[in-house]
């Protein structure tokens, strides 16, 4: 009985031991977290895994734009060189070529503000609430799945004078519209601009469609209380709550007008007789097909300052007060 008693209160003792154990949490003083988080939290303990995002960055980007301003100061062919100061810009304002290139590149902005972003919203609005809009957007979605050059070899098949376009428009009897949609200017630059609308709407509906969902139903339901419908729904509802949006699909619009290249290269190389380059079209052409690798340089550097200017001011406009705290 003896024994069993003392094994009891041993048995108590270590449980209650084990008890206080279990209640135990190890704490730490402000001074300790501090020291522990300095240790790991350091401003430049992540360098080490940032530096091949940063090399990479160096290797693309920062220094083929630092290479061509320096290169835009010279006269060079690919094999020698001589410095020429500022002799490539002035060339620049006396080249005809150079003054279609900015012509046409503006006209690739005007039409793909007026376009794709355009048609992107109003397929957006049209099918959102559409039975089967989901699919309507599938269906306009489609062809922006499809690759650039895809995209360049099937309206070239189109719009060559004896494509699909001007075939069909002589067997319906408009044989006075048949002509070669690719072989004169501004001609060739707009069946461009429509070539590449084909492909971009796609994504903007995307864009626009899903800010609209994100448009809350309290908002619509409180202007179709007020009788808001139809075209004033739209205008003072529905466009005022895509603002966001907007600004990131214009701002992607006039970026990608602003270097368009691939389209015009597939669908006339930038002819007839350069009439239809862009300013990328025309850097490209100058550094790489005729060894003028300063002229190029000059030609990209003023597109790179054009880019980052216009894509500043518009931001600028757009958001104010982001950007002036910035």
């Amino acid at each position: 009985m003896t024994e069993i008693v003392t094994t009891a209160k041993a048995a108590g003792k270590s449980s209650g031991k084990a008890a206080r154990t279990r209640r135990r949490v190890p704490t730490r003083t402000p001074h300790q977290a501090v020291a522990e988080s300095g240790r790991y939290g350091r401003p430049l303990a992540a360098l080490p895994w940032a530096l091949p995002a940063f090399a990479l960055v160096g290797v693309l980007l920062v220094y083929p734009f630092f290479r061509s301003v320096y290169g835009s100061f010279f006269e060079d062919n690919g094999f020698t060189s001589s410095f020429t100061g500022f002799d490539n810009y002035a060339r620049l304002a006396d080249d005809p070529i150079f003054g279609r290139s900015l012509l046409n590149t503006l006209l690739w902005v005007a039409g793909t503000l007026l376009l794709p972003v355009l048609a992107g919203l109003l397929i957006a609005v049209a099918t959102h609430r559409m039975r089967f809009g989901g699919l309507a957007q599938l269906v306009i979605v489609l062809p922006y799945a499809i690759s650039a050059a895809a995209t360049g070899v099937l309206w070239y098949f189109m719009l060559n004078s004896q494509g699909a376009v001007n075939q069909i428009l002589r067997a319906v009897g408009l044989d006075s519209w048949a002509q070669a949609w690719l072989l004169e200017w501004p001609q060739n630059t707009l069946a461009m601009i429509v070539a590449s609308t084909w492909q971009a709407t796609g994504l903007n509906v995307v864009l626009f469609a899903i800010g609209l969902r994100a448009i809350p139903k309290d908002t619509v339901e409180a202007a179709e209380l007020d009788g808001a419908t139809g075209w004033r729904m739209f205008w003072f509802v529905t466009l005022p709550q895509l603002r966001a949006v907007t600004v990131v699909v214009v701002g992607m619009a006039i970026v990608n007008s602003l270097k368009a290249f691939d389209m015009i290269w597939l669908l006339t190389k930038g002819g007839p007789s350069r009439s239809s380059e862009t300013l990328a079209l025309s850097m490209y052409r100058e550094a790489f097909r005729l060894f003028h690798v300063g002229y190029g340089s000059a030609i990209a550097l003023v597109l790179s300052v054009i880019v980052v200017a216009s894509s500043w001011m518009y931001l600028r406009r757009q958001m104010p007060e982001s950007t002036a705290r910035a």
